[in-house]
């Protein structure tokens, strides 16, 4: 059932970190859907990502692998390392298994 989650239903904190608006926005309106999901932080870079993920304290960070300045790889380290509780989630249109490889290299919990 839609709706207002429970009061005492802890709604889980979700990070996207896209370089598209598009994107960000469309998985924005899916997460905000769910009764027990909310967008906490948006990112258009790594940087960004990380800064936000400090401030914001997600459950969950959905990141893209190829963003301008620090890169998916990178940002999984630093975000790992500076928000250790934050499951990261990458989201990404390569399927090369180097990606997968070095994302769970990273510290990645899921692509």
């Amino acid at each position: 059932m839609r709706g207002t989650p429970c009061c005492n239903m802890a709604r889980i904190r979700i990070l996207i970190a896209d370089d598209h608006a598009v994107v960000r926005e469309g998985l924005a309106h899916m997460i905000e859907d769910q009764p027990d999901m909310r967008v906490v932080a948006e990112a258009a870079d790594g940087e960004a990502a990380v800064a936000a993920a400090v401030s914001s304290d997600p459950h969950i960070a959905l990141l893209d692998m190829r963003m301008p300045g620090l890169g998916g790889v990178a940002a999984i380290r630093k975000l790992r390392e500076r928000c250790p509780g934050t499951r990261v989630l990458v989201l990404s249109m390569y399927e090369d298994p180097h990606y997968v490889r070095a994302a769970l290299a990273a510290g990645a919990h899921a692509y």
